[in-house]
């Protein structure tokens, strides 16, 4: 027993000197005179602190162990609080691992050249070492201080090519919403201390969740940590940020920032003893609007990282909606349900981060070959960059929920609560859970049609724009990274059953959850998995060997590809992502609202001019709603700029009306 004690307090050392060493890894950069070196050395720092921090996490959850620390500074709220327990530790093994792998990545793609690239690197690990404070902080200042933290290294990331004017509105737009939700947490946490007269925050399931201050505790942080991880409404700065970032920022930003939105409403609801069944279920409901509205929009996009952003909000949904399903469970009293939808939403945390991080490092490859961003200017990428292809259709497969990849696993145990729920329980529960599940399936069917336009149209057909003479493979700090996120794709499909015990630490915050006879090897067929898994890569390689067999068996001859009736057929008569999604994009018009300009032929002529087709499909959110309402608030408001004048004794007045009226609310 001493021995195992001594274990778990070496793992928990070693996590937080891996999190200062992140915090520290941008200084070279800074410091070095050569900008490169100094990027080379903190991609050495983060892949260090990644190697010792990822197994100290590990150890942590299989020990459930919960280690805190006091760090004596000269704040007013008293000892900052560094808490380390198992929920902590499942989610700084995305942070350790993303953060390592685009920090690799970086050393090829935007190689530092001196200039921004040094704040660039320095704050690519200030971001890092921030989350990982974040999930660590034990009472609500240090977790804003690194909040703030952690908005204002991704913001300075986010404009890097900041001379272009779409990159400052967007870095612009992150700057108002993530300020927004901070201004929300700040109100959460003043709640919280009103609760307590402690900053530090409550122990698990320490208060209670009857009356309004909880209820409007719960709902600030659906609010707050829900901008942040871009739940429908709440998205509006996601699609552009994610699509102007450079691709390993937008890794990280996709694959680890939105999640410490989810960790923020996991964690406050965790300080409550049982939440009500409202609570799941609003979790619920904002899942299946987020999934559903996310990778209907990604249909319409153009943009490859702006798609890949809005299938970002689709799998937020899914996460939501395991985790609505589990705090249903724990509502109803039912730990199976549970365990269920817990563990498949935190589940889905890790296979989301591993696959989407994948996505983003191989579109940011293509878009260093093609120079573009958009899919219709792609095409035949394959034959230049196969590996690349093979790793981004891995990502694509995994994301699509298809087995024998990870992003199945976590799905199908979110299908086995919601089936569960329907069965057991009656009322809003099940009526919820019935309509969330056809949800699911939609989505799935969606994302698949999505993302065989996107591999379709990159990688498979003929280049619409000539490639460069030099067009080849990334070098091996892109392919690397790229390489073990494709490969803990099928390791996690395959053998699920190995990440069980760390699910069942993660989620056993509540005392419902602390059975022993509670397992997640038990609730879900994750050993059938295994073997339906590793039967099905069987099945594809057998059929692959009798493919290539006859291939080369038989003869082939040579002919020229049916050219549909053109005499001079071109790569732009292929299939583009606009004709490819017309049909389910029209289908989905009443939501997403597409336009585009159509030309209009003279019948009379044989030979008319020529013209052009565009479309697009906008963000409704921003564009049509907040954007329009913003305008005519500006426009009533106007008057109030006269308070502004430049005049200091005026301003003074000012600041003496309001400590007055604050005094005189004070005594009343």
């Amino acid at each position: 027993m001493a021995g195992c004690e001594s274990v778990c307090f070496a793992s928990s050392n070693i996590v937080i000197v891996s999190v200062v060493v992140l915090l520290l890894a941008g200084l070279p950069g800074l410091l070095l005179p050569s900008a490169r070196a100094g990027q080379s050395w903190t991609a050495v720092l983060i892949t260090l602190a990644a190697l010792a921090g990822i197994p100290a996490s590990v150890l942590t959850l299989l020990s459930h162990n919960r280690t805190a620390w006091e760090l004596c500074w000269s704040m007013p709220s008293g000892p900052a609080q560094l808490v380390l327990d198992p929920l902590a530790a499942l989610f700084l093994l995305p942070i350790f691992l993303i953060s390592a792998c685009g920090a690799l990545y970086a050393l090829r793609y935007r190689p530092a050249r001196g200039g921004y690239d040094r704040i660039m690197s320095s704050m690519y690990a200030l971001l890092a070492g921030s989350m990982a404070v974040i999930v660590l902080a034990g009472d609500s200042l240090l977790f804003l201080i690194a909040w703030e933290g952690m908005a204002l290294s991704c913001y300075l990331l986010l404009i890097a090519d900041h001379r272009q004017r779409e990159v400052r509105d967007a870095g612009t737009l992150y700057l108002i919403a993530t300020h927004t939700g901070t201004l929300v947490l700040i109100a959460l946490f003043a709640l919280l201390y009103q609760r307590t007269g402690s900053f530090v925050l409550p122990a698990n399931g320490s208060l209670s969740a009857v009356g309004p201050a909880s209820a409007t505790i719960f709902l600030l942080a659906l609010l707050g940590f829900g901008t942040k991880a871009g739940l429908m409404p709440l998205h509006v700065w996601l699609p552009s940020a994610h699509a102007n970032a450079p691709s390993h920022a937008s890794a990280i930003m996709s694959g680890v920032i939105l999640k410490m939105g989810i960790y923020g409403i996991v964690r406050t609801v965790t300080l409550f003893d049982s939440p009500p069944l409202w609570w799941g279920l609003t979790l619920l409901a904002l899942g299946i609007v987020s999934a559903l509205a996310g990778v209907a929009f990604a249909l319409g996009q153009h943009d490859l990282k702006r798609l890949l952003a809005y299938h970002s909000i689709e799998n937020i949904g899914i996460i939501c909606m395991g985790l609505g399903v589990g705090l249903c469970g724990l509502s109803l009293g039912r730990p199976g349900i549970a365990l269920l939808g817990l563990a498949g939403g935190l589940l889905h945390v890790l296979n989301h981060a591993i696959f989407k991080a994948l996505l983003f490092l191989g579109a940011g490859a293509v878009i260093h070959v093609s120079a573009s961003r958009e899919l219709d200017r792609m095409g035949g990428l394959v034959r230049v960059m196969p590996r690349t292809g093979l790793f981004f259709l891995v990502g694509a497969v995994a994301i699509c929920g298809l087995p024998p990849l990870n992003g199945f696993v976590s799905e199908l145990l979110v299908y086995l609560g919601l089936f569960r729920q329907v069965m057991g329980e009656s009322g809003s529960a099940a009526v919820l859970a019935a309509l969330a599940i056809p949800a699911l399936a939609v989505v799935g069917g969606l994302a698949v049609a999505c993302f065989v336009k996107v591999f379709g149209v990159v990688f498979l057909g003929s280049a619409r724009q000539p490639l460069a003479d030099d067009a080849h493979e990334p070098g091996w700090p892109m392919l690397l990274p790229m390489g073990l996120l494709a490969l803990l794709c099928p390791l996690i499909g395959l053998a699920p059953v190995a990440l069980a015990p760390l699910l069942e630490a993660a989620v056993s915050w509540h005392p419902l959850l602390q059975q022993e006879s509670l397992r997640l090897a038990g609730a879900a067929p994750l050993n059938w998995l295994t073997l339906m898994g590793l039967a099905l890569l069987g099945l594809v390689l057998l059929l692959a060997l009798v493919y290539r067999s006859r291939l080369r068996s038989s003869r082939c001859t040579a002919a020229d590809t049916w050219g549909c009736g053109y005499p001079a057929p071109t790569p732009r008569m292929q299939y583009s992502a606009s004709s490819f999604a017309d049909g389910l994009v029209g289908l989905l018009a009443p939501l997403l609202r597409p336009y585009g300009h159509r030309p209009s032929l003279p019948q009379q002529e044989l030979a008319p001019d020529r013209s052009r087709f565009s479309s697009h499909v906008p963000e409704v959110v921003l564009e049509l709603w907040l954007l329009p309402f913003l305008r005519h608030l500006e426009q009533y408001s106007s008057f109030l700029r006269q308070l502004q004048h430049g005049q200091l004794h005026l301003y003074l007045l000012y600041i003496f009306a309001t400590l007055f009226a604050l005094m005189v609310w004070a005594l009343w």
